[in-house]
């Protein structure tokens, strides 16, 4: 499956990132015009503009390429769709164009992570951007889809370039990695398991707080996350857990401090907090399978909150 459709013309795309719906860009058609939001790497561009044909959308009718941030798990193939949509604007936070005109450095960052053949395997090329076909989304930027508004919200928390999209004609968010983690086996139609994402370098669990707050200023029924699919039943309580596990990382990495095998006590205290959790909400899954889920994702959160705690013990002791 490539594609799934769901309410209001918005379909979610598999983008093919590490394993089936693991990470998803989205489709929102209004009017026989087009507006994705975020990409997946190049590998899955195919997905995106093959989902973009058989919707027989021409891709000149692809008006905007929202990204909700620039970590190329969202934003890789940002550049080689582009190239595929001759009318499309790239939309991204003012603290995100650079990297969109010259890629250099999320590419430095990115091999020195995982070295020059994972990188390739993992995202491929990464194509620049004129910058002439860049809206900087800054705090309140509204879209204009043939009617449709979407308006882009200022998040910080997760990245401080990081925007979620206000689509009020459905009453959806999209958030990104803003509200967190909930892959297809971890939702239920009234309660869906979901944990923060603390990547590296810009954790900041005070400004995390406060976005996801933000979100739940709007009347949303359905909260669209990147890591996989749309959250729907009690979003109170479901905010209220990420909340709850965003202090409890904090209290993680503090105990974790600076021993001799920090990582590793990190990595595998987070494991055993997340499994609790999900066995408090009694979902049927092995714990080995639940642990092969979520290592790629403990594995960054882990790395991101050291280095949050690293820059905060810099600054203040």
């Amino acid at each position: 499956m490539i594609y799934q459709d769901d309410a209001n013309g918005i379909s979610i795309i598999d983008t093919g990132y590490l394993q089936t719906h693991t990470a998803a860009a989205y489709l929102l058609l209004e009017q026989g015009h087009a507006a994705f939001i975020d990409t997946g790497t190049n590998h899955g561009i195919t997905h995106l503009l093959t989902t973009l044909a058989e919707k027989n959308i021409p891709p000149e009718q692809v008006d905007y390429v929202i990204l909700t941030h620039i970590h190329l798990d969202h934003a890789g193939g940002a550049g080689q769709l582009m190239q595929a949509l001759p009318n499309a604007q790239l939309v991204v936070h003012p603290r995100g164009m650079r990297h969109m005109v010259d890629p250099s450095r999320l590419i430095d960052g990115a091999t020195a992570v995982y070295g020059q053949e994972q990188f390739q395997r993992l995202y491929g090329d990464i194509v620049e951007i004129d910058s002439d076909r860049i809206i900087q989304a800054t705090d309140q930027t509204v879209l204009d889809l043939q009617g449709r508004e979407l308006l882009c919200l200022d998040t910080p928390g997760h990245a401080q370039h990081h925007i979620c999209i206000w689509d009020a004609q459905s009453q959806s968010m999209f958030s990104g990695d803003t509200f967190g983690v909930s892959y297809p086996e971890f939702h239920r139609e009234q309660r869906s398991f979901i944990f923060p994402t603390t990547t590296p370098v810009q954790f900041d669990p005070g400004a995390l707080h406060a976005s996801i707050k933000r979100l739940l200023n709007y009347p949303v029924t359905q909260i669209y996350v990147t890591h996989y699919g749309a959250i729907r039943g009690n979003l109170d309580e479901i905010a209220d857990d990420l909340h709850t596990l965003i202090d409890a990382f904090v209290v993680l990495v503090r105990e974790a401090g600076e021993s001799k095998n920090r990582e590793q006590t990190l990595s595998e205290n987070m494991q055993r907090l997340l499994w609790q959790r999900l066995q408090d909400q009694d979902y049927q899954i092995s714990e080995n399978d639940f642990y092969q889920r979520i290592e790629h994702d403990v594995k960054l959160n882990t790395q991101g909150l050291l280095s949050w705690w690293d820059k905060t013990q810099a600054v203040y002791g």
